[in-house]
């Protein structure tokens, strides 16, 4: 099948009013399908990234989010679709965008044997840099991520963490609008980790970089300005991860008990409200979970052995808009209005 690239127009707002109800695009993905034989791994995938956007790419193993990837980093083609980043097909335009997009990969890239500063020289090489540009441009970005004083050392002498932000600045060194960074934390110890998202918040903020990055790790993507939930190659939730939890208007009540189903089924029958059991525990979605768990516990004496309420998370958005859990064997919604809930998203 030809991918269908055409590329998405955004017209010019006339007043200053427009202009923050159509911000400029850093990134336009429209429609994306990507088949694998008989396996759909995108299922018409869009979004919009702004410039000097952290969005994040939130999903489990299988969601989709590495083909998506794949494909922005000009690595793969959709079956259908089109992704537009700076202005450039990724698609039709490869090459081009390639000088557009700085890419870290999960997997390592630099080299062990070499120094720091060979790994981006020769870097640099591949961009068409040479001489004096490159030599400041690489003094510059070794200072960026604080390793100037390691430039002559190999990397394999590199912990893990300045390794990583040795690649940081390899995807940097040719000054790119957009960075693509695919599970970037991978191997990091918490301290770099850290460091990892204080960095990307400072490319953000005083470089003005668009960055994308993958991650399966809620705590990670609660750092990210937007975000993109994705499961089983569909998009099932799109926003600020306040706004996100916040959809769900409540509080998240857990009972455990000796039979499950059976007060999740009594609880529906008594209070109309929504209970599901998942993990062996009935949970609920409820405004003033507080004042509701006392009532529950009145009505069913003996029944729960114990509960917990506590605020909406990232992976109760999940479960809201799946009707599974994050990392579920299981991905089948657990009742009709979870199925209901999915396909309305």
């Amino acid at each position: 099948m030809t991918p269908n690239s055409s590329a998405i127009d955004v017209p010019a707002p006339a007043q200053p009013a427009e202009a923050a109800a159509q911000p400029i695009i850093a990134i336009a993905v429209r429609d994306l399908v990507h088949r694998y034989q008989d396996r759909i791994a995108l299922n018409g995938v869009s979004f919009d990234v702004r410039p000097a956007e952290l969005f994040g790419l939130l999903g489990p193993n299988g969601s989709g989010k590495t083909t998506l990837f794949r494909i922005l980093s000009t690595l793969m083609v959709p079956t259908s679709g089109s992704a537009m980043i700076a202005g450039l097909d990724a698609v039709r335009q490869p090459g081009a965008l390639r000088r557009h997009i700085g890419v870290v990969f999960q997997a390592q890239s630099v080299d062990p044997k070499l120094t720091a500063y060979e790994n981006l020289w020769h870097q640099g090489h591949l961009y068409g840099l040479r001489g004096p540009e490159l030599k400041q441009r690489i003094t510059e970005i070794l200072t960026r991520v604080g390793l100037l004083d390691r430039r002559a050392d190999r990397v394999e002498t590199f912990s893990g963490g300045m390794q990583r932000r040795i690649e940081l600045a390899k995807g940097l060194l040719h000054h790119p609008e957009v960075l693509l960074l695919d599970e970037p934390t991978t191997g990091l110890d918490p301290g770099a980790r850290r460091d990892l998202w204080q960095y990307l918040q400072i490319l953000r903020d005083q470089e003005r970089v668009s960055v994308i990055v993958t991650t399966h790790l809620m705590e990670e993507a609660e750092r990210c300005d937007r975000l993109a939930i994705l499961n089983e190659g569909n998009l099932v939730a799109l926003g600020t991860p306040e706004t996100l939890t916040r959809e769900i208007g409540g509080d998240v009540i857990l009972f455990e008990a000796r039979d499950p189903q059976t007060l999740a089924d009594r609880i529906r029958t008594k209070f109309h409200v929504d209970a599901t059991v998942m993990d062996n525990h009935v949970r609920l979605e409820i405004e003033n979970g507080h004042r509701f768990v006392p009532d529950v516990v009145e009505a069913f004496p003996g029944e729960i052995q114990s509960l917990s309420v506590s605020k909406p998370t990232l992976e109760d958005v999940f479960i809201h808009r799946t009707g599974h859990r994050f990392w579920s064997e299981d991905a089948q919604p657990a009742t009709e209005s979870a199925k209901k809930k999915a396909q309305k998203h």
